[in-house]
This record gives structure tokens, sequence and C-alpha cells, in this order.
């Protein structure tokens, strides 16, 4: 224990608010384009990582020697000129992309719909562990699902097996195309409300260009989009629904997917897709004894580039909060081990391209690791979305899954903080950035951020940062460098992901999972961890 102690001096907070405001007024300035991969900004982007990694002292992690991972990748670009109508009782209503509807288009070329059956699917939920299938003896061929938001617990005022208020995976979007594509639909179409999404509709309007990994292969699911009020009132107004019985009756048990007859779905429009290779950057401290036993921080280096300008005319999107800080935090982390003795297990740090994009960089690494997942003790995921001074909590995003957590709540205890659960599990953040795909792998994953409950002005205020910021500027160009931030609720989140890095690689010890589905999945590899 002495010599633990001895190794761990040093762990105390040593990462400064003006290290982290520093970098992050670079990676937000315009000179990196808004950090698009593929675009402009990459470059600019990679380039600044590797000079602060190779500045410190890290040695490169990549291939054959590299700092870097390549990850083949294809861009879609909808081009001008897309349509998106309903037809209604013999009634056309076209819908105004972008201010009434969002339309995504997944195969390159002419996409053209027409007349296409819509047909309500509930949740659009395929879940065997609570027995709940809306598509279940359905036949979808060449039909568009509508569907709702979030998962049947949500506002339903009790437990119905999905978790309660904390969003289950089946209710992320994705999970919801995945199922209607496997059950024969051409199209999703989903019921947008800003809490059961967890953000505004203005942040899936617009449409950003979106990537999916190489090769281009051809989606039996042509469409997707979401439907603002302003579309979805009317339809069921006309329809003689109500959206609150449509959701009491997708929560009963047995609900199948029912035809919404006289309503017809037509689409158009053209996508270009362009080949390209992004890249993750990845440095590291070899360990002294045990350099195979690797602890791995990760954060997100892009942002969404160059896209359709806002009302001021810009086009950027920073992404100055959104992972500038995150991106920020990663480095004054790894400056702070090179600075610190070195310890038993080797310590990476990588920067992970595309997580805007469907967590592509991260998803490609644990399929692709450099070093083996079996033997990787834990990752530490920095990708905080806020901007807050000084806090007095932490809070844990996605709690009750691995022993991790009750390291961090004993770390942060040592800074003076708190650690307490997310204020809005129903947004599902666990499966929604970097650390999920090595959660999915079976490694023990860690995320958190700052929390908002303020040393001045306590919760009132830290929400009042964080709600403003969630309905302005997440993923808009207004995601800017502000100067008038003190980022110190960064530090402190940075201060504590390392201290209990330290902790991890320093010990011996290998974290666990509370949830027995990921902890079956680590024990297939328990041998490799002796």
């Amino acid at each position: 224990m002495l010599l633990l102690s001895l190794l761990l001096a040093g762990a105390a907070p040593t990462i400064s608010p003006a290290e982290i405001k520093a970098d992050v007024r670079e990676l937000a300035s315009d000179a990196f384009a808004g950090r698009g991969p593929g675009e402009d900004g990459e470059a600019a982007t990679l380039a600044y990582l590797e000079r602060q990694f190779a500045s410190a002292g890290l040695q490169p992690a990549g291939k054959n020697g590299s700092w870097y991972q390549d990850v083949p990748l294809v861009r879609l670009d909808r081009l001008p000129g897309a349509a998106l109508s309903l037809t209604v009782a013999g009634r056309p209503m076209p819908l105004a992309i972008g201010r009434e509807a969002s339309l995504g288009l997944a195969n390159a070329g002419r996409t053209q719909i027409t007349d296409a059956p819509l047909v309500f699917a509930g949740f659009g939920i395929v879940d065997p562990a609570t027995g709940h299938d809306d598509f279940a003896g359905v036949d979808m061929t060449g039909k568009v699902a509508l569907v709702l938001a979030n998962d049947p617990d949500f506002e339903a005022g009790k437990d119905l097996g999905f978790e309660g208020k904390r969003l289950v995976i089946g209710g992320r979007v994705g999970s919801k195309f995945a199922a209607a594509r496997k059950a024969g639909a051409i199209g999703v179409l989903v019921i947008h409300e800003d809490a059961a999404a967890s953000y505004p509709f203005s942040q899936v309007a617009q449409p950003l260009p979106s990537a999916v990994p190489a090769p281009l292969t051809t989606s039996s699911l042509q469409m997707t989009g979401w439907l603002d009020r302003s579309a979805w009132a009317p339809l069921l107004k006309t329809l003689k629904l109500d959206l609150a019985t449509l959701k009491a009756r997708a929560r009963v048990p047995g609900f199948r997917a029912m035809p919404l007859d006289a309503v017809k779905v037509s689409a158009s429009g053209e996508v270009k897709a362009m080949p390209f290779t992004s890249r993750n950057i990845i440095a590291r401290l070899p360990g002294t004894t045990r350099p195979d036993e690797v602890v791995l921080y990760g954060a997100h280096w892009d942002a969404n580039g160059r896209n359709a300008p806002d009302a001021t005319g810009d086009a950027i999107r920073n992404g100055a909060v959104d992972n500038g800080i995150g991106t920020a935090e990663l480095l004054a982390v790894a400056r702070a081990f090179a600075k610190a003795p070195r310890l038993g297990r080797t310590v990476m740090f990588a920067a992970w391209t595309a997580e805007e994009k469907g967590l592509l960089g991260a998803s490609f690494y644990a399929a692709h690791p450099f070093t083996p997942l079996e033997t990787t003790v834990a990752v530490i995921n920095l990708d905080p979305h806020v901007a807050l001074p000084t806090s007095t909590t932490i809070e844990l995003i996605g709690g009750g899954r691995t022993t991790l957590e009750d390291e961090l709540t004993r770390v942060a205890a040592q800074q003076g903080l708190r650690v307490v659960p997310e204020p809005s599990p129903e947004a599902g953040w666990y499966f929604r950035s970097d650390h999920y795909p090595f959660a999915s792998a079976g490694v023990p994953a860690l995320a958190f951020r700052i929390g908002r409950d303020l040393a001045a002005g306590g919760a009132a205020a830290g929400n009042r940062i964080v709600e403003r910021y969630n309905a302005r500027c997440y993923h808009q160009p207004c995601d800017a460098f502000d100067a008038a931030w003190t980022a110190q609720g960064a530090a402190q989140e940075a201060n504590v992901a390392f201290a209990l890095g330290r902790e991890l690689a320093a010990g011996r010890s290998w974290p666990d999972w509370t949830d027995p589905a990921l902890q079956t999945k680590r024990d297939m590899s328990k041998a490799r961890r002796q």
C-alpha cells in the first residue's frame, strides 16, 4: 500500500482551467473549420493533436509506429431538390423539409418512393428480453413505419419492463430503424417531441451530411425522417386520432403495428456518395511492469464541420463544447500522466473520428484494436456536453452497470465532488458516445460529466446554462468558443478522470460489470487477465 500511495502522489488536482480553455479556443477556431471528418478541418485537427501528444512526451500508438488508425468511411450528401409528402384520404400534404420534417436517404443515387402505405408501429421496438415486438406477424414489405420516440416506459408512470424512465437501447432511433428494416419496411418516420427525443426538432431538421462505414452497401430501408408537430398534429387530426391514445395503445403488451389505410408516403431525392478515409489518433505511455494491460482514455475530436448556415450566415459548426472541451480534457489528462511517475500498466489516449456520424471511429477501433480488448482494463470517456463553472457534483451516465462507478464515487469525493445520477436518463446518453462500442464488447466503460449543481447558484444556475445550450447551440453554429468561460468545471472533470485512471494504471485489479449480460461477455476472456 505504501508503494501504491507513492505512485499515486501527484494524482490530486493538477490540471488547470487555463490549460483546457487554451486548447478549446484553438480547436474551436474557424481555422479548424468545424472539425468535420473528411473535410478541410480534419488535417489541421489531427496535426494539432499530434503536436500536443508529441510535445508532451507521449509515444505514437497507431499502425506501424504512426499516430494514426485509418477509418474507411463513405460520406453521403443529399443534393438539393429532395421532397417528402403524405397523401391523406386522397388529399396531398407536402411537407417542408427542414421546417415540418427531416428526410434522410440511405442509398447513393436516386431514391423514389411513391404512395407507400403508412403503418403505425407504436414505439417500433423489438425486445426479446421483454417479449415486446411491435412488428410481430405484420408484413411491412414496401411500407413505411410511423413510430413514437423513446420507449414504452417513458411517460407511463410505472415500470413496464423497460428500465423505468431510463431509455433502453431498443428505444434509440437507430435501433428502431434496424428493427423496421428487419421487418421489411422501406422507411421510418418518427413523431418528434422535445422531451421524448431529448432534443428540439431544430437538431434534426437540417440536412447534415451523414457517413457510414465503407464499403457502402444498398439498404432496403431507403428513407428515414422526423415529423415535427406541425406535420404530425394535422395528420392525426385528419385521421381522428390523438397522440395520447396512440401512446397508451402502444404500451399495451402484445401491441402490433396497425395500418393507417388512408395515408400514403412519397419521398424522392438524390444522394452523392464519396468514399474517404478518416483517422483516429492514438498515443500511449508504456507501463513499467505490465505493459500489456491498458487503461484507455477516449474523446471524439470531430464536430459537424461546414454545413447549412444559420440565420447569421455562419456555416461552421465549431463544436466548442461538443467535443472541443472533451478533446481538450483528453490532452490535459495525457500531459498530466506524462509529467507524473510511470505506472505499471500502459495508458493510452485516443481521439476518435466520426462520433457525430454514429460512433464510427470508436466502433472501428473496437473491431480492430491495436491492443487486445481482453486486456484493456477500462475505458474512460470524455464527452461532457457542458461548459460550466465550478460545480459540487459529477453526473454519472448510465449508472448501475460497472464497479468502476464505486471507484469514481470515492475519487470524486477526495476532490470534494458528489457523484449523482444523470438528470435525464430518458435521453439515453449511455448509448450515444464512444464508450458504448467498448461496453458492447465487454470492456468496463465509464462515462461521466461535471454536474450542474454549481458552487455559486446551485442547480438552478447550472440548469439554466445547460438548458440554454441544449435548446440553442447543440450541434449548431453557436456552439462556439466563449472567452467568458472559466473552464473550471472542465478542469474538475479532467482531474477526476486523471486520478481515477492513475489508480487503475497503478493497481492490479480488473473492474467488473454489475450488468449480468455484460459481465458474462467479459468472463468469456477471463483467462487472459490472470
